[in-house]
């Protein structure tokens, strides 16, 4: 579904991804792994037209090359990323948020159906739709930067941080919604923190740093990596 070859990203002469290249299978969750300015949210600000420095490489979707295009045109092919630190309208509704995430679709039964659909997947969105977004805890919030990527309805899903700040319980439920997302047919980039719950979600992981691939493999081999578990699983 997706190909990423030799990809290479600077911010003015900051380098800051070298030489990237990775693939998302449909139908697949792919968790990409790494410390604090590794590359891991340039790479997906790449892959999405949003990214605000230079970048050179191949970036295909569907066998199409997309490298350059905006994040309009991303959204309108299939793609859609809830970002890190969610990035909700804070002075608008719950519903005002999903509206927004379908601004660029037009088939009215079509939203409300997504916006059912959304609601399934998060009930306590459903039971505070008329709510101020920025009156939501933070687990609430994730769910509806979520939610509102959904509502373009996506072929792939790129995730940035989502358990970022949120208690084990919102985690857990965060990363349970994650595969139920991907079970209705939806391919899913997860870059993530947590590695642990990461590689439990997803089929393939690659580990970055520096700006560059350091690792790839399926996720349950990753999890037993020696080089793996110390940098990111806590050495268990």
């Amino acid at each position: 579904m997706l190909e990423i070859s030799g990809l290479n990203a600077r911010y003015g002469g900051i380098s800051a991804l070298r030489d990237v290249s990775m693939s998302v299978p449909k139908g697949a969750v792919i968790a990409l792994l790494g410390s604090n300015g590794a590359g891991k949210s340039t790479l997906l600000s790449s892959i999405m037209g949003s990214m605000e420095g230079t970048i050179s490489g191949s970036v295909r979707f569907e066998g199409e090359e997309v490298r350059g295009k905006s994040p309009a045109d991303m959204v309108r092919r299939g793609v859609a990323m809830a970002p890190e630190g969610r990035q909700i309208f804070s002075d608008l509704t719950i519903d005002e948020n999903l509206r927004m995430g379908a601004y660029l679709r037009r088939d009215n039964a079509g939203i409300r159906s997504d916006r059912d659909r959304v609601f399934a997947l998060f009930p306590r969105l459903q039971e505070r739709h008329s709510q101020h977004a920025g009156t939501l805890s933070g687990g609430e919030q994730q769910m509806l930067a979520i939610g509102r990527a959904l509502m373009s309805r996506p072929r792939l899903l790129l995730l940035d941080e989502p358990s970022l700040g949120l208690a084990p319980l919102f985690i857990a439920q965060i990363m349970k919604i994650i595969s139920e997302i991907n079970a209705s047919g939806i391919a899913v980039m997860l870059v993530e923190q947590n590695a642990r719950q990461a590689l439990r979600v997803s089929t393939e992981g690659y580990v970055i740093e520096k700006g560059s691939i350091a690792l790839r493999g399926r996720a349950s081999d990753l999890s037993r990596d020696p080089s793996v578990t110390a940098a990111y699983l806590g050495g268990h």
